[in-house]
């Protein structure tokens, strides 16, 4: 688990900025109804992304997040991945999700991503789509770069494993960088036992001999889940990347357009 149930994103809100929010529950093709939250730019940029939660799937935290892409112009909606086993519906901070985690499978995570990315583009003009997940969604974000008919931008991950076996049937993003189609922003933390520097250069030299557009950031001292405003210690490393996103958003949208 990333972040605790009353963790809140390291971004202040925008003073007098107009967001437009809705919850919605979404169908993918396979049938499956998911819970999602979407938050429509006042002032769209026509880049859009899809927020890709941790373990506990969608809750306050990736709401709020959702908020403050659109404040600075970015379309997004925040997805849950629990449909399947434990219904479309909000869920406390007391849900045991690992049982559910573990019931997830790449295919069907793939449908919900695909029928995220479906209901955004509808909803606004998006010349660049992007994906940004954490931990366990920073996994499958990478792996995103995978699916041709995303017609991603980029791919962003908050310290999502990409070696190595994880809780459900999902591939290491480094065996598979030669099937990404999309450029890669990885952020990192340097104090983060559960994702070595070992692992991070491993994900790094696999690109690199797929010559896939990347760029991967380690934190020096900063810890698995550092992006959190209760993780003041720390507040320099959560802006750097704030700033690392939007420069890769505005960079990768540009380029969509061009």
């Amino acid at each position: 688990m990333c972040f605790a149930a009353n963790a809140q994103p390291p971004i202040e809100p925008i003073a007098g900025a107009a967001v437009d929010s809705r919850s919605s529950e979404l169908t993918a093709a396979d049938g499956n109804r998911l819970a999602a939250f979407r938050a429509f730019a006042a002032r769209p940029s026509r880049a859009g992304i899809i927020v890709l939660p941790d373990v506990r799937g969608l809750f306050h935290y990736y709401e709020e997040l959702a908020l403050r892409f659109a404040e600075v112009g970015i379309d997004a909606i925040a997805i849950d991945y629990y449909g399947r086993t434990a219904g479309p519906f909000r869920r406390d901070a007391d849900f045991e999700y690992l049982p559910h985690t573990e019931q997830t499978t790449w295919a069907g995570l793939q449908a919900d991503i695909l029928a995220a990315a479906a209901d955004l583009r509808a909803g606004s003009d998006i010349s660049a789509l992007f994906t940004v997940g954490f931990c366990f969604g920073g996994r499958i974000s990478f792996l995103s770069a995978t699916v041709p008919q995303l017609d991603l931008a980029g791919v962003i991950g908050f310290y999502g494993w990409p070696v190595g076996a994880s809780r459900n049937d999902t591939p290491a993003p480094a065996d598979l960088a030669g099937r990404f189609g999309a450029p890669v922003l990885g952020l990192f933390g340097g104090a983060d036992t559960g994702i070595p520097a070992s692992a991070v250069a491993t994900f790094e030299e696999a690109l690199t001999a797929a010559s896939v557009e990347h760029r991967l950031v380690t934190y020096t001292g900063a810890p698995h889940s550092f992006f959190d405003r209760s993780q003041a210690r720390f507040a320099d490393e959560s802006a750097a990347a704030w700033a690392e996103i939007r420069t890769f958003v505005a960079v990768h949208t540009l380029a969509a357009e061009s």
